[in-house]
């Protein structure tokens, strides 16, 4: 028997359970893991980006097949292939997406075998805390973990995630992959592979999980109507990286906010509504102070040695897709 795998059974199940009953506790819960597999229109606007084949990982939450994943494996799909535990695969239908937290949900569209995986709580998850990180693939998928952060994480596509969770080692198949708690409890989603900066170690290879807990306010929404019914954050349509805490635009979404007003890659952004700019995620929520989709905003930019101040009229990122949710049961 694997190590990985005994540890897991022992964190799973206990250490005073015996190793026959431990292996078939921990297989119950895996089955609620399925593999996705989604493809996505050549002249989707994200498939430059993302691909038009995706394959990941997802977890089933409810009894009527509504399985949670990372939403960029789903986004803009028009077919995905769901294979459960047993091998068996169903057509599924996308259900929603949400760019704020990053989750995604979609629907088998017939019976899944399995229970539900039941959806925990990250809140109390500490720093140096063991967990399981678990793909499709049973309990060979499996491997145990530990909590190596608990920070804010700032992605260039507009994107921040306070209180991410931060795991090492780091696991190769991440996209949408479980985090799974001592009882046996979904406590995030996994999203993307990074390096952590650790005094004293350097760069350590780990991953960033999605807290299970951003969910529950978003959940309904989502599987009603696709999507939050909180007001959506104003979208530029641009990717930008920090370097010494400036802000410099890598990439500009074709047919974005940003696009129409003028903005280009490797402009320098000074303001937001005239005030100054000082890291990535200080930008974005400048940004995103002044409003809700829609609204208009005036950056300061500088273009080699000149500086411009830009007017542009924010987006809203879902419209912009022009995603159409199904409805569900």
């Amino acid at each position: 028997m694997r190590k990985t795998t005994f540890s897991f059974m022992v964190l799973l199940c206990g250490a005073l359970v015996s190793p026959v009953d431990a292996a078939t506790q921990a297989e119950e819960v895996l089955k609620a893991i399925v593999k996705i597999r989604a493809l996505i229109p050549a002249e989707a606007r994200t498939a430059a980006v993302l691909g038009t084949e995706r394959e990941g990982h997802g977890i089933v939450i409810d009894s009527k097949g509504h399985i949670l994943t990372a939403g960029y494996l789903i986004i803009e799909s028009e077919r995905i292939e769901v294979t459960q535990a047993d091998g068996q695969k169903v057509q599924a239908a996308f259900v929603g997406y949400d760019h704020a937290t990053g989750f995604g949900i979609l629907r088998a569209e017939g019976l899944l075998n399995g229970e539900p995986m039941k959806l925990g709580s990250a809140l109390d998850l500490k720093e140096g805390a063991p967990v399981i990180v678990a793909g499709h693939g049973g309990l060979e998928a499996a491997i145990g973990a530990r909590v190596v952060a608990r920070r804010e994480f700032t992605g260039y596509w507009e994107y921040i995630l306070d209180q991410a969770i931060y795991i090492a080692p780091a696991y190769a198949q991440f996209a949408g992959a479980a985090l799974i708690g001592s009882e046996g409890q979904l406590l995030g989603i996994g999203s993307l592979f990074t390096q952590l900066a650790v005094p004293g170690l350097g760069l350590l290879p780990c991953n960033v999980f999605i807290p299970i807990d951003l969910l529950n306010p978003i959940l309904d929404d989502l599987i009603s109507t696709g999507r939050s019914r909180q007001p959506a954050r104003p979208w530029l349509g641009i990717n930008a990286e920090e370097t010494h805490r400036r802000v410099f635009i890598t990439r500009i979404t074709a047919g974005g906010p940003a696009e129409e007003a003028g903005l280009q890659a490797d402009d320098l952004i000074l303001t937001v509504n005239g005030k100054p700019v000082s890291g990535l995620s200080d930008f974005y929520r400048k940004v995103w102070e002044t409003g809700s989709a829609g609204a208009e905003i005036t950056l300061g930019i500088l273009k080699g040695v000149e500086v411009r101040e830009i007017s542009l009229r924010t987006g809203d990122r879902n419209r912009f897709l022009l995603m159409k949710p199904r409805k569900t049961l």
